[in-house]
């Protein structure tokens, strides 16, 4: 049994599914019966078919923890020709933070809160306990893998594994940030501010929130070059967190607005802002 079935087979006894990768560190390419998806693809891919091919076909959807399909006759070649191990990191509850290069590791310092880091051969993976969508390119040097992806298994990694944070869901709003050369293409007009007036139900006080706002769109602004999208995003869930036992009203329309004008003035255009705020507010409900 060679050194890459074998860490596979530990993997699989700890419900992490697995599959092998070939040089280049990809999948094994489709059969000729699965070629183009002729098969209708795996169950539990993205787009549902009838596929019952034994060998380890369509990539991430084919993972499993099985030890007899492991170990079974139409997986020996990969075995035998696989140059490394992968596992779906959505299938085992995880989400993974690939940081491509040294500057997005100093980016995830600065940002993320701290959780298992595994050492990869150009940054590190960051990896926290939840699955979320996967996403490429996130910033420059992140993608994000979770469901309908696979991350290659380099060993168990360093610290505490901690909960998927809200920063890195905000990481896949789509964005479209536009660079901020010569002003904004589309800036709102400015908004009311925050008061007591529009927040008659809210327990905080005015200092309190507005000391809040302040860090948060200090933060949106900080993300000039790329990234305000998402930040704004982060921000307005977790300013929708502080009030979720307020008796209500708490007039965080004024505060999201307030969001969403940070974020154009950085150069994320208006509907992106607008939804990333949006998102953020209503995910914390």
């Amino acid at each position: 049994m060679n050194i890459h079935l074998r860490t596979a087979l530990d993997l699989a006894a700890r419900s992490v599914p697995v599959l092998p990768l070939r040089a280049g560190k990809v999948p094994f390419g489709n059969c000729p019966a699965c070629r183009d998806n002729a098969c209708g693809g795996r169950p539990n891919m993205k787009t549902p078919g009838p596929c019952t091919c034994p060998r380890p076909c369509h990539a991430w959807a084919a993972a499993t923890t099985d030890p007899a399909t492991l170990t079974g006759r139409p997986w020996a070649t990969a075995w035998a020709q696989a140059q490394a191990v992968a596992y779906h990191p959505g299938g085992a509850g995880l989400t993974v933070v690939d940081l491509d290069d040294r500057d997005a590791v100093t980016w995830a310092r600065a940002t993320l809160p701290a959780t298992r880091v595994v050492a990869t051969t150009r940054g590190e993976h960051w990896i926290y306990q939840g699955v979320m969508p996967s996403a490429n390119r996130v910033r420059p040097g992140v993608d994000v893998k979770a469901a309908l992806s696979y991350a290659r298994w380099l060993g168990p990694g360093t610290g505490t594994m901690t909960a998927l944070p809200d920063v890195v869901r905000g990481l896949v709003v789509k964005e479209e940030t536009t660079s901020p050369r010569g002003g904004v293409v589309s800036s709102p007009p400015d908004r009311a501010a925050w008061e007591h007036r529009v927040a008659t139900g809210c327990r905080h006080t005015e200092r309190y929130v507005r000391t809040g706002l302040e860090r948060g769109l200090a933060l949106v602004r900080a993300r000039r070059e790329s990234g305000a999208g998402s930040q704004a995003f982060g921000v307005a869930q977790f300013i929708a967190k502080q009030h979720a036992d307020c008796p209500g009203p708490c007039g965080l329309d004024v505060l999201g607005q307030q969001l969403i004008t940070t974020a154009v003035s950085v150069g994320v255009p208006e509907p992106y802002a607008a939804r990333a705020v949006t998102n953020g507010l209503a995910g914390a409900a």
